[in-house]
């Protein structure tokens, strides 16, 4: 069961990496050119679009299935043992840089609608970006301890 969960959770962690270094090397650069009322406004839709179903599964995921991989005493040695757990510490942090400073962002950007643009965008766009970069690095090094169980 545990080489299962292994699997799961680097797959999973991977795909999430996946999603944060898209919005990191593509995502905000392309919207970076936008003028404030377009800017704020993709990112109104997208904030909108981010936790849907699909999302959260793997939001989800990437702290349940190193846990519960972590959580079997048997189920990997000691070396693995500590890359999961330094994987799932990773995630977690991720986790709360999302959950402490970019979903309040976007919440105050959302809020923000039908107001001055400029503004929105001035209080919004580097701190997001400042935080993302880090969760971006995070998860990625979550990903790459998982895989490196693998090895």
């Amino acid at each position: 069961m545990s080489s299962l969960l292994l699997m799961l959770a680097v797959i999973t962690a991977g795909l999430y990496a996946g999603f944060m270094l898209t919005f990191l090397v593509v995502i905000m650069p392309g919207l970076a050119p936008l003028p404030d009322d377009r800017f704020t406004a993709a990112m109104r839709r997208f904030n909108e679009k981010v936790p849907g179903p699909g999302f959260l599964l793997v939001f989800l995921g990437v702290i349940a299935l190193p846990a519960a991989a972590v959580s079997d005493p048997d189920g990997l040695g000691d070396r693995d043992w500590n890359l999961v757990l330094a994987a799932l510490v990773c995630a977690v942090i991720s986790h709360l840089i999302t959950i402490i400073g970019n979903i309040p962002l976007n919440n105050a950007l959302a809020g923000s609608e039908g107001g001055d643009d400029a503004a929105a965008r001035a209080a919004f766009e580097p701190r997001w970006n400042a935080l993302h970069r880090v969760r971006t690095a995070v998860s990625a090094a979550s990903f790459v301890l998982l895989a490196a169980v693998l090895l």
